[in-house]
C-alpha cells in the first residue's frame, strides 16, 4: 500500500475520527468556553507562523529542535512543500479559522501562506511539489542529492523545472488563491488565480485530458523509459481535481471560458474508456491513441483496477452534473469487468479484492517487485508472481463494485428536473458560494453553499483534550511514524547485503521515506490541521 499522504486521506480521516493528541485521556470533560478555545488557537497559530514557517510556508514534519524537516522527502532548511498537507493545506486551515472566529490574526496567517505560494508559482501558473525560498539553484542541488537517491521516489529523481498536477498540489494551491481572492478581493490574489487558471487551460489537450507535468521538458525520461509526464493522467485524480477547481472558479468568477474546459475535461473519461472486452482505464493514457500507458518503472503499461473504480465514480458525478447519459452508458461494462478480474479468494487479504494491474489483451494480473539495494544498482519489474511484492506500492486494491453499482442506480433514478436543481454546473455563476470550510472534511463541488462541516462532530470532551495537549508547549506534537536516511553521498553500484525486496527503503544510501519502529515526536502539519479542525467544529457547536 502506498505511504503517500494526500489531502483526501488527511481530511477524510479527520472527518471520520478525531486525531489523538499527545495527552492524558480526558474523561467526561465539558467543552472549554469559547474564549479558552480562541486563546489556544491563537497561541498554536502564532507558534506555527513565528517558529515553524519558512518564508510563510510549511513542510509536513519538523523536529522540535528544528534540526531536520520533512515533506514527502527530507527537506533542506530553505524549502517548503506544496504537496498536501503542506503550505496550501495550512493556508486553507488558517482561512477556515478566520471564518470561524473573524480574528484577523488567522487571515494574516492565511495571507502569509498564500504569498509564499505566489512567490513559488511557476511562470506558467502551476506549482511544483516543492519550493526553495532562496533560489532555484538550491532546489537543483536538492534534486541532485536527496531527490536523485530516493530509490522509489522517481518523480523526485530529476529536476524538471516545470509544474505538476500530481498529488493535488497545484489544485489545492489554486483553490487557496480562489478563496483568498473571493474573501476580500485583494488584487494580487486575482493575478495569481488568473495565472493558475491559465495553467489549467493552457495545459489541457484538445481531447480534454491533462498531462501530469507542464510545460513539457525535453529528454525527461528516466531509467531507459519514455517520459510519461506528458501522458493523459488519471492517477491521483489529476483530471477530476482540475474539473473540480474549474467548477469552483466558474461559480466565483463567472468566466465562460471555463465551461468548455470543464466539458472537455469530463469527456476525456468517455474517450479513454477502452472497448470491450476490457472496458477499463489505466493510470495514464497516450495522448494520441488514448491507449493505456506506463508511468514510473513500477507502473507498467496496463489497466489499473483502482483507477477504473475511481473513474466510474467520477463519471457518475458527471452524470449528476449534466444529466447526459453518455457518462454512464458504458459503466455497467466496466463494473462487470472489475468483477471478472477480481483476485481469487486465496489472495484476498486485509480486505483487498483486486490486483492493481491487469495486462492489456489478456486480463492477466501482474505484480510489482524489485531487486538490488539502491537507485544505482536496483530495478523494478512486474511479473505474475503475487508473492514478495514491494511494500511501498500496492499490488492489490480494495474495490467495492457493489457500492459503485448502488451509486450508479441512485444516479440513474434522478429525474432531469432534480439534476437541474442540484447540479453546480447548471446554476448561474454566483448562485453558489464556496464551502465555508475546506479542511474540516474532504469537501467537493457538492458542498458549495454549505459550511463544509463533518457529519460526525467531535465528542464533548475533545476540545478539552486538545487544549490539554497544548498546555505544556505551544504546539501539538505527534509521533512521526515515517522517517528517512540522511543523504550521505552517491549510491554505490555494488549491492549492499540485506533483503530489500519488500522493504520501504533500500540500503543506507536510499533517501526514500520508510516506516520506523522507533517514531519520534515531531511538529506535524497533519496534527495541527486536525486539532485546529476539532476546535473549529467545537466553536461551531
Amino acid at each position: 500500500m502506498s505511504m503517500r499522504m494526500n489531502r483526501r486521506t488527511l481530511l477524510s480521516a479527520a472527518a471520520a475520527t478525531a486525531f489523538t493528541a499527545t495527552a492524558a485521556p480526558a474523561f467526561a470533560q465539558a467543552a472549554p468556553d469559547r474564549g479558552a478555545i480562541l486563546t489556544a488557537m491563537k497561541r498554536a497559530v502564532a507558534f506555527m507562523t513565528d517558529k515553524v514557517a519558512v518564508g510563510g510556508g510549511y513542510v509536513w514534519n519538523v523536529l522540535p529542535d528544528f534540526s531536520r524537516r520533512w515533506g514527502e522527502l527530507e527537506a533542506a532548511p530553505t524549502m517548503i512543500w506544496v504537496q498536501p498537507p503542506g503550505t496550501a493545506t495550512v493556508g486553507h486551515l488558517y482561512l477556515d479559522a478566520y471564518h470561524a472566529t473573524g480574528d484577523e490574526q488567522f487571515y494574516e496567517a492565511a495571507k502569509a501562506a498564500a504569498d509564499a505560494l505566489i512567490r513559488g508559482q511557476h511562470p506558467a501558473g502551476g506549482w511544483n511539489y516543492v519550493i526553495d525560498t532562496v533560489s532555484e539553484d538550491n532546489l537543483r542541488q536538492w534534486y541532485a542529492t536527496y531527490g536523485k537517491n530516493a530509490w522509489r521516489m522517481e518523480e523526485f529523481q530529476r529536476y524538471y523545472g516545470n509544474a505538476t498536477f500530481d498529488d493535488a498540489g497545484t489544485a489545492e494551491a489554486s483553490q487557496l488563491m480562489l478563496r483568498m481572492w473571493a474573501e476580500k478581493r485583494e488584487p494580487h490574489y486575482k493575478a495569481a488565480l488568473d495565472k493558475a487558471l491559465a495553467f489549467v487551460l493552457d495545459s489541457q489537450y484538445p481531447n480534454g485530458g491533462w498531462p501530469q507535468r507542464f510545460p513539457r521538458v525535453a529528454d525527461a525520461g528516466l531509467h531507459g523509459h519514455e517520459d510519461y509526464t506528458g501522458y493523459v493522467t488519471f492517477n491521483d485524480d489529476v483530471a477530476g481535481e482540475n474539473v473540480e477547481f474549474l467548477l469552483y472558479a466558474y461559480q466565483v468568477t463567472g468566466d465562460e471560458r471555463l465551461l468548455d474546459a470543464i466539458n472537455r475535461g469530463m469527456d476525456i473519461f468517455v474517450r479513454t474508456q477502452q472497448p470491450m472486452p476490457q472496458p477499463a482505464w489505466g493510470l495514464q493514457h497516450f495522448p494520441d491513441s488514448l491507449k493505456p500507458a506506463g508511468a514510473r518503472t513500477y507502473e507498467p503499461q496496463a489497466f489499473a483496477t483502482h483507477t477504473t473504480a475511481g473513474n466510474i465514480r467520477a463519471m457518475i458525478g458527471f452524470y449528476r452534473l449534466t444529466g447526459d447519459r453518455k457518462y454512464i452508458a458504458r459503466l455497467p461494462e466496466a463494473l462487470d469487468w472489475l468483477d471478472q478480474v477480481a483476485s481469487p479468494a486465496a489472495l484476498r487479504t486485509q480486505g483487498r479484492t483486486h490486483p492493481t494491474f491487469i495486462l492489456e489483451g489478456s486480463n492477466t494480473p501482474v505484480y510489482i517487485h524489485r531487486r538490488g539495494s539502491n537507485i544505482t544498482n536496483g530495478e523494478y519489474y512486474a511479473d505474475t508472481n503475487p508473492n514478495n511484492v514491494v511494500a511501498h506500492y500496492g499490488s492489490f486494491r480494495i474495490v467495492d463494485t457493489a457500492a459503485l453499482r448502488a451509486e450508479l442506480a441512485a444516479a440513474e433514478a434522478m429525474s432531469q428536473d432534480e439534476i437541474s436543481r442540484t447540479s453546480p454546473l447548471k446554476q448561474r455563476p454566483g448562485a453558489l458560494k464556496l464551502p465555508k470550510y475546506f479542511t474540516l472534511k474532504d469537501v467537493n463541488v457538492w458542498d458549495m453553499s454549505t459550511d463544509g462541516r463533518r457529519e460526525r462532530k467531535p465528542d464533548a470532551g475533545r476540545a478539552a483534550e486538545v487544549l490539554s495537549a497544548l498546555r505544556s508547549k505551544d504546539y501539538w506534537s505527534a509521533p512521526m511514524t515515517n522517517t528517512s536516511n540522511p543523504y550521505i553521498g552517491e549510491a554505490p553500484a555494488a549491492v549492499t547485503g540485506g533483503e530489500y525486496q519488500a522493504t520501504d527503503v533500500g540500503d543506507l544510501w536510499d533517501t526514500s521515506p520508510y516506516r520506523t519502529d522507533f517514531p519520534v515526536e515531531a511538529i506535524s502539519t497533519a496534527a495541527f490541521v486536525r486539532n485546529m479542525g476539532d476546535l473549529i467544529e467545537t466553536l461551531e457547536g
